[in-house]
């Protein structure tokens, strides 16, 4: 059984249909959906609480970095204690937009990783065109025992390889079976299985060969299978091992 660690099914691109997209991923072992502002993150929080298979991610992403206020962190602090809610995420740093200045997106990336470090939660990391100061901050501020994940990956090898030794894990996503990834499926070849896992991102980044069409979490089975096709292993193997990373990552039964 495939498991999709990052789902933004609190999008409003999903608002008028979420219980069919819910059901459609009914042979999935489970799906995390993430939060990305205090809205998101409550109906994450939501949505976990009427599902069995959901849990919840809750945090703020760099975009909206520039609201991060101690009533904030109140909130986090509120939704992780609660039993579903097994990471503090989406958090880091995006260059590409800068919604947020560089500084307010350093102060709540920081603010977030003492607080994952506090009450010994898992991190679910942002990082677009930012390695560089990403990877400074995850060194000054240190990961919880519990370590965390980068989602999306789509850095280097020498990144993923400081990525592993900061104690992440790496996820993949649908820009897996583009046909223009072919480096970053020569990437996902050589990293080791037991760091890795799948997600969609859904609604973005939608597989092949379902590009254009908004994306759901019943086809993170397509990531992972062109991540057994890469690393030239049974389907089952690849299902099995990706699976169990994340329920031990986001400590699920």
């Amino acid at each position: 059984m495939w498991l999709d660690t990052h789902a933004h099914l609190n999008d409003e691109a999903f608002a008028e249909d979420y219980e069919v997209v819910i059901e459609s991923a009914a042979d999935l072992a489970a799906v995390i959906v993430v939060g990305y502002d205090l809205a998101s993150s409550e109906q994450a929080v939501a949505l976990a609480a009427a599902y069995p298979k959901l849990y919840a991610a809750v945090g703020i992403h760099p975009h909206d970095a520039k609201n991060w206020s101690l009533a904030s962190r109140e909130k986090l602090v509120a939704w992780l204690d609660e039993e579903k809610v097994v990471a503090l995420g989406e958090i880091g740093l995006d260059y590409y937009y800068e919604y947020s200045t560089k500084d307010e997106q350093a102060v709540a990336f920081r603010e977030q990783l003492g607080l994952a470090r506090e009450l010994q939660k898992p991190v679910i990391i942002h990082n677009r065109e930012a390695h560089q100061d990403t990877l400074q901050i995850l060194k000054a501020v240190g990961l919880s025992e519990r370590g965390g994940v980068m989602h999306c990956f789509s850095g280097s090898y020498e990144t993923a390889k400081l990525c592993l030794k900061e104690g992440l894990e790496l996820s993949f996503a649908g820009a897996l079976t583009f046909n223009n990834a072919s480096k970053l499926r020569e990437l996902a070849a050589a990293l080791p299985l037991e760091k890795l896992l799948v997600e969609t991102d859904s609604p973005y980044l939608t597989p092949v060969p379902y590009r254009g069409k908004r994306n759901q979490p019943q086809w993170v089975k397509l990531v992972g299978q062109k991540l057994a096709e890469v690393k030239q292993l049974p389907e089952e193997i690849v299902a099995h091992t990706t699976t169990e990373n994340a329920k031990r990552l986001f400590g699920l039964e």
